[in-house]
């Protein structure tokens, strides 16, 4: 496997949009929506008789489109089929220094990420790029993967983040549910809770950022924002979009609230000062009506660092206290 890189492995991932890599028109409209990543698919958006010509197209939207501000990642086919090793070496070879990352579907094992690793690696050294540079995205998509989920999240300096793929989990486990994202009939309470915070705890244990899969009523955007608000309410990072229509509503609701944001930051900046010399060097201390403390401090980077990612610009600032 390769050495850590310094590449920000953390980057803003609240709209993960899904681009069909077949698709020229698509593949131009997503240029200029405010995604915060783009992902041009090669899988299951692909017929298979356009898999090979659409490596070639995504070679070259990735060369000559405009995706300034996004995270370039293409999907690969995953690697029980027959497509897996040539649309890598297409596509890195023929875009590398214009790709981010490279997502592997229906991961079962960590040696899987192992293996497109060291594909990638061999690519890299052979066309002289940057060794290490690109990252792995992984997603889990069946109760193999999710027992596995541990292992796979260790698996690779490269790795980036941890996606459920709820649609093919669904049919694996045979869930009683044609409707992907929502609540199977029968169930009182959330079905999905323990897949994703299984998925979140294997994430954060590694830093790896956590991913929600897609929500297909693509025009019911108020229960996109309920699905999706449930996943951000745990911990995830962002969420699969599938239609312009659910790219604003995924930045909105995997972003902090302003109220939120101002009173994070606010909180850094008080407790900065009053462990400081002329704040008293305490460990505790009031702001307003509400201690804080280092484990405030935790739960305010947090915070703020969503913000901070989002763009976000504060309505406040800390005073301290005249002396």
């Amino acid at each position: 496997m390769t050495a850590p890189s310094p590449v920000n492995r953390l980057r803003p991932r609240r709209s993960c949009l899904a681009v069909p890599g077949s698709n020229p028109r698509f593949l131009e409209k997503a240029q200029g929506l405010p995604a915060d990543q783009v992902f041009l698919d090669l899988e299951d958006a692909c017929a298979p008789l356009a898999k090979p010509e659409a490596r070639h197209t995504v070679v070259k939207y990735l060369n000559e489109g405009d995706w300034t501000g996004k995270t370039r990642v293409v999907r690969v086919n995953d690697w029980t089929t027959e497509w897996t090793y040539r649309d890598v070496v297409t596509v890195v070879e023929g875009a590398g220094p214009n790709l981010d990352c490279v997502m592997l579907p229906k991961v079962q094992s960590a040696e899987q990420v192992v293996a497109l690793d060291l594909l990638l690696t061999q690519i890299e050294k052979t066309m002289g790029f940057e060794v290490g540079r690109i990252g792995i995205e992984a997603q889990i998509e069946n109760a193999q993967g999710l027992n596995h989920v541990n292992a796979i999240a260790q698996a690779s300096p490269r790795l980036e983040t941890i996606v459920f793929g709820p649609a093919d989990f669904m049919a694996s486990i045979n869930m009683k549910s044609l409707v992907v994202g929502e609540q199977p009939p029968g169930y009182p309470a959330d079905a999905y809770h323990y897949i994703l915070m299984k998925i979140l705890m294997a994430a954060r244990a590694n830093d790896l950022q956590a991913i929600d899969g897609p929500y297909l009523q693509i025009r019911h955007v108020d229960g996109f924002r309920e699905v999706a608000g449930r996943a951000a309410a745990l911990g995830f990072d962002g969420k699969w979009v599938l239609h312009p229509g659910q790219v604003e509503a995924a930045n909105e609701v995997f972003s902090p609230s302003q109220e939120d944001y101002d009173h994070a930051e606010l909180i850094l900046d008080a407790y900065e000062y009053y462990t400081s010399e002329a704040g008293g060097k305490k460990g505790s201390a009031m702001l307003g009506d509400e201690m804080i403390d280092e484990a405030s401090r935790k739960m305010a980077l947090v915070i703020a660092g969503k913000g901070r990612a989002a763009g976000m610009t504060r309505t406040s600032r800390f005073e301290a206290p005249e002396a």
